[in-house]
């Protein structure tokens, strides 16, 4: 599902498209807002985000095969919820 699909199918409870796109857009928003700050962003019922750090670690590129130092960075991971695991 993609987010027109996202907004598409919170349209159907809200019955306007565009308040169904700004409800989308304040969720995602205040998620992206909530990791910015390193802090993890729980939905009770669905999951938690949060900020992940990967150390810095050698790798190789494929094509010549030579060593390359990756440098450390941060990534997003989701943890998901109880309920959201047993509606699967």
């Amino acid at each position: 599902m993609n987010k027109a699909e996202l907004v598409g199918a919170v349209q159907s409870q809200f019955g306007s498209k565009a308040e169904a796109e700004r409800a989308v857009g304040a969720v995602l928003e205040g998620i992206k807002a909530g990791l910015k700050k390193d802090q993890k962003v729980q939905i009770v019922g669905f999951g938690t985000f949060e900020v992940r750090k990967r150390k810095g670690r050698t790798g190789r590129n494929p094509q010549t095969g030579e060593q390359i130092k990756i440098k450390p960075s941060k990534t997003v991971g989701f943890k998901p919820g109880k309920a959201l695991k047993d509606s699967i």
